[in-house]
This record gives C-alpha cells, sequence and structure tokens, in this order.
C-alpha cells in the first residue's frame, strides 16, 4: 500500500491504533507492549501505510527524544533509595550483581555473534538488563507464585526499571566521552556531561519540590508544570552539554523521588495519560521502521542471542544473586526463567539507536530490532509458559482467597479488620491519607493511591487476591474498580456496595447495575445504613457452623439473612451474600454478620474496661 504522505492522518491513526492496542493489553490482561509492536509491526513494514521516516521528517529525533526524556523522568521518579534499603537481600542482589552479570552475558554476547564493539555490546547488555513493573505484573497475577517468588519478581520489576535505565544512559554518555560520537578529551567530555547534566536536574528538582511541599503550584497546574519542567531540563541541559539532557531528567526524577516531605503521588499520576499516549505512540513508530530484510539474513544469530538472554544469562544472574540465601531449588528454577523485557528497555533503546546511527557507529541499526525481537520473545515465551512450570515446581499458588477492599470509611474497615482476624488475606485501598492512616493504626495492609490507576497497576500488590469489594463512599469509584478488576478477578468475584437513593442528588442511583458488578449484602443493607447500625451499637460477629448448629439455626436466631454479609469457607474463600446468591453453608462455614450489643454485653464490656484501667493504676 502507498505510505501515508499527511502528517495529520498519520498522527491521528498512530493515536487510535494506540488506544485500541492498550484496550486489547487491559482486556487480555497482557502486557500492553505487545499489541503495541505488533500493531507497529503491522502498520510499517506488514501493509506499508506507515513511514515514520517520510511522514515526520526531521522532527523524528526530537520527538523520539522528548518522549523518552518523559519515560525515564518517571522511571526515576519511583527510584526510592528507602526501598533498596527495605528490600529483601535477594532483591537487591539481584539489582546489583544480577544486573553486572547479565550486563557482562548480554554484551559478550553481542560481541561474539554480532561483531558489535565492546562499547555498543555494553549498551546493548545495559539495556537487555532492564526489566519493568508494566510486564512484570500482568505476568505475576497470570503464574500466581508463591509468596516470597511473587515478592522478589514484583520488587526487582520496580527497581531495576530506573537501575537500568541509569546505567544505560551512563555508558551511552561515557561511549560519547571516550570519543566514538565527539571529539576531544574522553574524561573531560564525561565530566562535562555528567556535572553539568546533573547539577541542572538537581537544581531544578530541588527547586521544584520547595514549591511543591509549600503547595505555592495550583493543583491544577502540577501536572502540566511536571511535563513543562522535564521537558525544560532536558533541552537546557542538551544546550548546555550536548547529549546530557538524559542525564538531567534521570537525576531530577530521583531528587523528586527521594525529597523527604514530598508526596509524589500527584508526581506520577501526571504520567498516567500523558506517558501511557506517549509509550503507545512511540512502540508503534518503533516497530514500523523495522526493516524485516536483513533480520532474515541473521536468523540464526537471533536465536543464538535469544538462547543466550534465556538460557544463560538470566540463569547466571539469579545464581549469583540467590548464593548463601534461604532460597530454594524450585523458587531459583522460576525465578531464572522470569525476566520479561519491556517499556523502557526499547524507549532508551530508540534515541540510542538515531544518535549512533547518525554518527554511523557500526552495528547501531541492530540496536531497536533487536531489543524489539527480545521484548517479544521473553513476553511471549514466558507468558505461555511461566504458569505450567510454577505448576510443575509446585510454588505456585492455589486460587487466590485474599480480599480488595475499595474505600476506607468506618464499616470498610471494621469488615478488612475481622476478615484479618480471621486469616483471610486484606488489602484497603484508598485515596485519602487519614483513612489508609486509620488501617495501618489496625494493622491492616494498605494501598495509598487511586485503585484504578497506571499507579495502582505499578504499585498495587494482588498476590493472592481474588475478590474485589468495592465499599467507597464515592459510587463512580466503586464502578470504575468493578470494571477495572472483573477482568483481573472475574466478574463473579467482583462486588460493590449500595447506596441509600437519598444520597443523590435526584433523589436515584445514576450508574447502571452492568457498571457496578454484583451488588453486596442484602437490598437494604446500604453502606449508610451498615454505618448507621455500627453508630447504634451493632458489631460485626463471625460464628462458626456445626452439625450441632447448623446455617437454619443462626438464621433463626438472627430472625432471618437480612444482617448476614460475608461467608467463608472450610477452604479460606470468601463469599459475599446478596440479593443474587443464595448461599447455603454447611458445617466449618463461618458466617460474619451484624448484630447489636445487649445490654448486658454492654455492662461487661464496661467492667473489663474498668478493671484494665485499676489495673494499670497498680502497675
Amino acid at each position: 500500500m502507498t505510505p501515508i504522505a499527511d502528517p495529520a492522518i498519520a498522527i491521528t491513526l498512530i493515536v487510535a491504533t494506540g488506544v485500541i492496542a492498550q484496550w486489547l493489553g487491559a482486556r487480555f490482561r497482557v502486557p500492553a507492549i505487545l499489541p503495541l509492536l505488533f500493531a507497529g509491526f503491522l502498520l510499517g513494514p506488514g501493509i506499508g501505510v506507515l513511514d515514520p521516516d517520510a511522514v515526520f521528517g526531521d522532527l523524528l529525533f526530537p520527538v523520539i527524544s522528548m518522549a523518552v526524556a518523559v519515560i525515564l523522568f518517571e522511571g526515576a521518579l519511583t527510584l526510592r533509595f528507602a526501598d533498596l534499603r527495605g528490600a529483601a537481600t535477594p532483591v537487591i542482589r539481584l539489582v546489583t550483581i544480577g544486573v553486572v552479570v547479565t550486563v557482562a552475558v548480554l554484551a559478550w554476547a553481542a560481541h561474539e555473534i554480532f561483531g558489535f564493539p565492546w562499547p555498543l555490546a555494553l549498551l546493548f547488555g545495559s539495556i537487555g538488563a532492564v526489566s519493568g513493573p508494566t510486564v512484570v505484573m500482568p505476568l505475576l497475577r497470570t503464574v500466581r507464585p508463591t509468596e516470597k517468588v511473587a515478592q522478589i519478581l514484583r520488587w526487582e520489576g520496580i527497581l531495576i526499571d530506573p537501575v537500568g535505565a541509569v546505567l544505560a544512559v551512563v555508558l551511552f554518555e561515557a561511549i560519547i566521552a571516550a570519543g566514538a560520537l565527539s571529539e576531544g578529551s574522553s574524561v573531560l567530555s564525561f565530566i562535562r556531561v555528567f556535572a553539568l547534566g546533573g547539577a541542572i536536574g538537581a537544581g531544578l528538582g530541588f527547586g521544584f519540590g520547595w514549591l511543591l511541599k509549600r503547595h505555592l503550584i495550583p493543583d491544577y497546574l502540577i501536572n502540566i508544570s511536571t511535563l513543562g519542567l522535564v521537558l525544560l531540563s532536558f533541552t537546557a541541559s542538551n544546550m548546555a552539554a550536548h547529549e546530557s539532557g538524559l542525564v538531567a531528567v534521570t537525576v531530577m526524577g530521583i531528587v523528586l523521588g527521594n525529597m523527604k516531605g514530598l508526596r509524589t503521588g500527584d508526581l506520577i499520576d501526571f504520567k498516567e495519560s500523558l506517558s501511557v499516549l506517549l509509550i503507545s505512540a512511540l512502540f508503534i513508530v518503533l516497530a514500523a521502521r523495522v526493516d524485516f530484510g536483513p533480520m532474515v539474513s541473521i536468523a540464526w544469530q537471533l536465536v543464538l542471542l535469544m538462547g543466550v538472554v534465556l538460557f544463560v544469562a538470566r540463569p547466571l544472574n539469579v545464581l549469583a544473586s540467590t548464593l548463601g540465601s534461604d532460597t530454594s531449588w524450585r523458587e531459583r528454577a522460576l525465578l531464572a526463567w522470569i525476566a520479561p523485557r519491556g517499556i523502557v528497555a526499547a524507549a532508551i533503546s530508540a534515541i540510542f539507536a538515531v544518535r549512533l546511527m547518525e554518527a554511523e557507529v557500526e552495528g547501531a541499526e541492530l540496536l531497536v530490532p533487536l531489543t524489539l525481537v527480545m521484548i517479544v520473545v521473553t513476553v511471549v515465551l514466558q507468558s505461555l509458559t511461566a504458569r505450567p512450570l510454577a505448576d510443575l515446581l509446585k510454588v505456585a499458588e492455589p486460587a487466590a482467597k485474599g480480599v480488595l477492599i475499595v474505600g476506607g470509611n468506618p464499616f470498610a474497615l471494621a469488615l478488612a479488620e475481622t476478615l484479618h482476624e480471621k486469616g483471610v488475606r486484606v488489602l484497603v485501598a484508598d485515596t485519602s491519607w487519614s483513612q489508609t492512616r486509620a488501617a495501618r493504626m489496625k494493622g491492616l495492609p494498605v494501598f495509598f493511591g487511586n485503585p484504578v490507576s497506571e499507579y495502582a497497576d505499578r504499585g498495587l500488590d494482588l498476590i493472592g487476591l481474588g475478590t474485589l469489594l468495592a465499599m467507597s463512599r464515592q459510587p463512580a469509584l466503586n464502578a470504575l474498580a468493578a470494571m477495572r478488576y472483573r477482568h483481573e478477578f472475574g466478574s463473579a468475584n467482583v462486588f460493590s456496595v449500595r447506596h441509600d437513593p437519598a444520597s443523590f442528588e435526584k433523589g436515584g442511583d445514576p450508574l447502571p447495575l452492568e457498571l457496578r458488578g454484583h451488588l453486596l449484602f442484602k437490598p437494604d443493607m446500604t453502606l449508610e445504613t451498615l454505618q448507621l447500625m455500627m453508630h447504634e451499637g451493632f458489631k460485626l460477629r463471625v460464628t462458626r457452623l456445626t452439625e450441632e448448629y447448623p446455617f437454619d439455626k443462626l438464621s433463626e436466631h438472627l430472625g432471618g439473612t437480612q444482617h448476614m454479609l460475608l461467608a467463608m469457607s472450610p477452604q479460606g474463600l470468601v463469599k459475599p451474600f446478596s440479593e443474587e446468591t443464595n448461599l447455603r453453608a454447611g458445617p466449618d462455614w463461618r458466617i460474619l454478620y451484624m448484630e447489636k450489643v445487649s445490654d448486658e454485653e454492654k455492662a461487661e464490656k464496661k467492667k473489663e474496661e474498668k478493671a484494665e484501667r485499676e489495673k494499670k493504676k497498680k502497675d
């Protein structure tokens, strides 16, 4: 077909295709990078309608550079030194010793197989060492490994993303300083690039953080101010010292991410829409520029390189990182297989390759194709085989039994606390700092942030969770959570609380039933009613059913099933009561219900509290 010549049509096609690809990734629970790359392959070398170099011309490289700057800034923003200190020993080794091992092995492979000069081979090795949460998290939710393996892979994905990116930037600048792309003293060039880039990034980062901590920037301007500052830092640094812009944005992200007293949630949210758009466009453009002609002639070298990536580099990485630890051989085997490459690897390879090709560096034209092939092979192969391997090694969890509770209001916290006390894994997610703090005070695991944001996709630990109870005071948030997690947990395991129609401005719930999942509890048990009942002295109780005390007797004692909220099976699965379900629990089931505290119980509790106070006085 004839390539598109009109930039407006090309941009529209790229954006529309990116949105569809992102939706496909979310719908089928696969990393979005896969449909994005396949879409680019189809539009470019496939049917030939998109030729980015022809349609965008000289603007292509600056746009790619700025997109990568935004992506690197966001990655550096998530690198917190406190996380490195608090992570398990194998995780620390995986992102330090393991990275060195991977870089060395891949550099050797690229040098021997493709004849890359050593500086370019080391750069490829550093790019190939980067994984990332955007590809690891969906894989973990599908594989469901044991808690220990899941936490190691989760933290490795979070930390290696910025660590690997920083390492790649350092090596790229070292290549420039060494004279491959510039003239003059290599040592002085290297120092100049990092000194100026680091100073500009640190200065702008500290200055912006100071303004944010003092609330001198209105909330509605934070996102656009962040974007403007990233682009300013990147451009100003490049003007001061050629190719130092990536250093500047990386340092600025690290400074802001580790500044005391600064909440970075709003800064990370800035990535939500813009960065998703940039990533979508970037990968479609990169894939569309790939020429498969030369790739066919090096097919066996590609197979050999992928063999090194899968069966040499990663196993040696894991072996070196887990020596002397209590990690079993089964856990090591699964860790050695799961290491999909993702967004940052492709992004940084794009900008480096363009610059290296301009300088006519030997082998630079293969940097992006090799990286894209590595991404596709690792993500596809490991997505298909990791779960069967985990089952074979007996390091896979059975059915997820935990509960994600969206909302930190008093009733939601009381319910979460009761489930937690009964051995059910619970995670409370809320955007309110005071409510998440109250949950922490009760000893409950919490996620502070929007549970339907991309920030949640990166940081919300869903390992072991299989049921959603959307119980926020915001019906719209409950509906969004139900839509978001029905693909994660299955529509049968997604529930949202009812709200009193009087709480809506027009007297009725404006949200259609299909958006809210299954409705929790009986029709009269709205969130407002449940909170009122707690205020009036009702308490949450749990009763275990037996042969002598079956479900019918408990129902008779309570005057029906109206106040029954949840049932817990002998296997630990949580089953909510609702209008749509007809639970008939048997022996060893536990029923959670609301019951009013009697006067005798109140008097007994007061006596216990008084005795406790007197005991403390004597002590």
